[in-house]
């Protein structure tokens, strides 16, 4: 793990990189990165997310920015510029239900190929996929997702780079964390190795590539 600056860490992504992005409706996301992201200008990037919020919040900024070529989101509901953007055919946008979305990233992760559930079948989300029969029952072949970057927000970091969340801050963030080549991480907290409890560590240091410095 290294540390580095805000600006550094974001310079490491070029336009049109796939970035996993954690938070829930702005809640555990890393705003610093993204406010840093539009400074400097990136475009085209592909976003996978729980959602794209709000606009004037977390990915909505993104969105607001039209940095975003793509979306892989569970909804979108809350943000009307992404659905006007969706509808203009100005930003591809792909609908994955949540569980569905969650674990084809950390099948990712893992180094699966995919998953097998039985959400979709015999519907519109059916088409174009394989299907199986497994004890009589049938489920869709779902492929597994990884991205170019991770952007984790945690509540506390140590100077190893292990990481710890807060209550439901957690959200995506320790399963995007595994299912990305580079992972950069923004601490609400950077503490001393020990002040982390052991047992309280979501996601250990080897995962962690960058940690950005709170200067």
């Amino acid at each position: 793990m290294k540390a580095i600056p805000l600006h550094d860490a974001v310079a490491l992504i070029p336009d049109g990189a796939s970035l996993m992005i954690g938070g829930f409706m702005g809640v555990g996301t890393p705003h610093r990165v993204i406010d840093e992201l539009l400074r400097q200008g990136r475009r085209g990037l592909t976003v996978y997310g729980n959602d794209t919020a709000r606009p004037g919040v977390g990915i909505g900024k993104l969105i607001s920015a039209r940095a975003v070529r793509r979306a892989v989101v569970t909804h979108i509901g809350l943000n009307p510029e992404t659905q006007q953007q969706m509808l203009a055919g100005e930003t591809e946008v792909d609908l994955v239900p949540q569980g569905t979305l969650i674990e084809r990233i950390r099948a990712g992760g893992f180094g699966l190929g995919g998953i097998l559930t039985p959400t979709g079948v015999g519907t519109v989300v059916e088409e174009g996929k394989q299907r199986l029969t497994v004890d009589g029952r049938d489920y869709l072949v779902e492929t597994a997702l990884r991205a170019d970057f991770a952007l984790v927000n945690c509540s506390m970091a140590d100077y190893m780079g292990n990481l710890a969340y807060a209550l439901t801050a957690r959200n995506f963030n320790p399963v995007i964390a595994m299912a990305a080549d580079t992972v950069i991480v923004e601490a609400n907290h950077i503490v001393p190795v020990g002040v982390i409890p052991p047992d309280q560590v979501v996601t250990p240091a080897p995962v962690v590539d960058y940690l950005i410095t709170n200067d």
